[in-house]
């Protein structure tokens, strides 16, 4: 295809899960490439004139006492200038901002992270000037021009190692995890009590946005189960709707079974990227710094290596029925001169510890640096600014790449049951997306919605059915990169409907902009959407904070009236799917242990099936792995949490990469 020319010099400075701002010259191209940086703190919020999402229609203006407004209109963007906001308190507040979830207080740790600069189209360094460095959106002070890379430079000095790249100063330990700051801790308590008289019972609604006039009530249908203890929803997968196989055991109380102490980084390098973690019958795999490791699911002893010329730049959660997987890798260590691109496919076998194949792409003549790689039936396929590629899982050979006559690029898949591929058309200030169902074998579009022009970014939540996530006008507010859900039938392309789901009011995050299945706190299945509320006051005499999970139907967009409820002091997750129910997390108050509960999809009743000990020594390793951030896999009884970085950041208390827990 016709390739657009290279990003201008001068990098977007208010990173976000948002858009980045448009350049006010120059060529028309997608923002170069730098991994997401978490802030030392979240953004206040700050209003600005972002475009509003379609109002919500139907439901009545209710809600429960504490809980999240529907109706409220959406903040400004996630990418606009944000005011510093001020740190939490590192003690506990006094009443009645008493001991809430995660006591005692910690500033609380970075979101879900936001993207910074990326590399340029053809995975060229490209220089760029000195400048006069700007706080970020988070009021956190970005690197200096010594040691920072341009475009395309992913350092190896102060920049991360490999990409995406963690927080540049270091972070205390973050017992509230991703969580942002209540903004409502003093609201009246006789006016929470009338609300709650009022609403009588606690029950509150929200329906879709504006009705759009290509809106249809086609029903669409559930995929099959996959492994890595995915039955969907939280990166790209889908449900199966069968036989839950997740059973509560005689004894939920779980031990530890092995912990995995970070690795050390490399002289001159603060941060390495960890991506990816997997689970078949007998193995737990992890990234490590230029490498894999797998291990024994019960032991944590090491049964096999693969080592990686370069650092892991991403990875698929997806795993095939005969355990392998894919990750983007770097072609060598990265050096300050060199910082290399992440140009390599590799298929991985989980079982045997073996790599199957590697392969790259070219865009024109120039290799194409990979932002995102996923898995669907019998292909494995990876977008980019310069467009995607793919290959067969069982021999290597390549499927498609982007042609010269292109003039629109796939920057990424969502893969599982379905492969979709979400296509750019378009200037960088007129874009329009193009989301497809493709034949994974071929890449010939199946169906194809187009989105209106003015969304940038889409991330993939589900493929079967297909759910995208977007950020309509800048107007989440929160660093999510969610401000509405879009419903589409696989077969006709038409859009279902369409979810209004503020920012301010749900916990839900996407990385729209780079690794498009990164969402986390929602799930896929029974053809509804499950998402986690943000945190408000319980409404009880503790003031601690809590949350729920509501579900969406995904043919009207409405709310089912089903909500389970966390509970003083936790904060419940939703992980995937399990057959029909929804298994979810709940970190804990600061004197529990997190439970894993499978939620009933019909009844929403909560079964615990593990609870982890509340030991002060366990709980500080716990605690550090946010569900926003760090990956957690639960399946037969077991449960891996692991981080996505490893840095060299010095702190009192001892450093692990993993943590595993086990029951019976």
């Amino acid at each position: 295809m016709t390739q657009p020319p290279p990003p201008p010099n001068q990098p977007p400075q208010q990173p976000g899960f948002g858009p980045p701002p448009e350049p006010s010259q120059g060529p028309s191209q997608e923002p170069s490439q730098q991994s997401p940086q978490p802030p030392a703190q979240p953004p206040a919020d700050q209003p600005s004139p972002a475009q509003q999402p379609p109002a919500p229609t139907g439901g009545p203006d209710l809600k429960p006492a504490g809980g999240p407004d529907l109706n409220k209109a959406p903040q400004p963007g996630y990418g606009y200038p944000q005011a510093p906001a001020t740190p939490a308190p590192s003690a506990p507040p006094a009443a009645p901002q008493g001991p809430g979830y995660g006591y005692p207080q910690q500033p609380p740790a970075a979101g879900y992270g936001y993207p910074g600069q990326q590399p340029g189209p053809y995975g060229q360094p490209q220089q760029q000037p000195q400048q006069p460095q700007q706080p970020g959106a988070y009021g956190h002070p970005q690197p200096g021009a010594y040691g920072q890379p341009g475009y395309g430079q992913q350092g190896y000095g102060q920049q991360g190692y490999g990409y995406p790249q963690p927080p540049t100063m270091p972070m205390q330990p973050q017992p509230e995890g991703g969580r942002k700051v209540n903004a409502q801790l003093a609201i009246i308590v006789s006016a929470v009590v009338a609300i709650a008289l009022i609403v009588g019972g606690g029950v509150w609604y929200a329906s879709s946005g504006k009705d759009d006039d290509k809106k249809t009530t086609a029903n669409g249908g559930d995929g099959t189960e996959e492994k890595n203890g995915e039955g969907g929803g939280g990166s790209g997968g889908s449900s199966s709707g069968g036989a839950a196989k997740e059973k509560a055991p005689a004894d939920t109380g779980s031990k530890v079974l092995f912990q995995v102490p970070a690795p050390k980084t490399p002289a001159g390098v603060s941060t390495v990227t960890t991506s990816g973690s997997w689970l078949t019958d007998t193995v737990y795999a992890k990234s490590g710094i230029a490498e894999v490791v797998g291990y024994d699911r019960a032991k944590g002893t090491e049964k096999w290596t693969l080592a990686l010329p370069g650092p892991v730049c991403g990875a698929t959660a997806h795993v095939t029925e005969d355990n392998k997987t894919a990750i983007v890798h770097k072609a060598k260590m990265p050096t300050k001169e060199d910082p290399q691109s992440c140009t390599q496919v590799t298929l991985i076998d989980l079982e045997a510890g073996k790599q199957l194949w590697s392969k790259t792409a070219q865009s024109g003549t120039m290799p194409i640096n990979f932002n995102n790689v996923t898995l669907s039936g019998p292909t494995v396929a990876a977008g980019s600014t310069s467009g995607g590629a793919a290959w067969d899982i069982a021999t290597g050979k390549q499927l498609w790449a982007p042609k010269t006559s292109d003039a629109c690029f796939d920057s990424g898949y969502g893969g599982g049951a379905k492969l979709v591929a979400v296509r750019k058309c378009g200037s960088y200030d007129q874009r329009q997306l193009h989301i497809q169902t493709v034949d994974p074998k071929t890449g010939n579009v199946i169906s194809e919605y187009k989105m209106d022009e003015g969304i940038d970014y889409a991330a993939v939540v589900s493929t079967d059915p297909l759910v995208v996530a977007a950020d309509v006008g800048d107007s989440a507010g929160d660093g999510s990169g969610i401000s509405d859900f879009f419903s589409i039938d696989n077969k006709s392309g038409k859009l279902r409907t369409r979810i209004s789901a503020p920012g301010e009011d749900f916990a839900a995050r996407c990385d729209a902009i780079y690794k498009l299945e990164d969402c986390t706190a929602l799930t896929v299945g029974n053809d509804r959407l499950y998402i986690a509320t943000e945190e408000h006051e319980s409404g009880g005499e503790s003031y601690v904070q809590t949350n729920e999970i509501v579900a969406f139907d995904l043919a009207t967009g409405k709310q089912t009236g089903q909500r389970a409820d966390a509970g003083d002091g936790y904060d419940l997750v939703p992980l995937r799917m399990d057959g029909g129910n929804v298994i979810a997390y709940k970190r804990p108050p600061y004197d529990k242990g997190g439970q894993i509960v499978s939620i009933d999809g019909g009844t929403f009743k909560q079964t615990v099936l593990m609870e982890n000990p509340a030991t002060d020594a366990v709980r500080s390793v716990e605690t550090r792995m946010s569900p926003t951030s760090a990956e957690i896999l639960y399946s037969q009884g077991g449960l891996y949490m692991s981080k996505v970085f490893a840095s060299d950041f010095t702190t009192k208390d001892k450093e692990y990469l993993v943590i595993a827990f086990g029951t019976g």
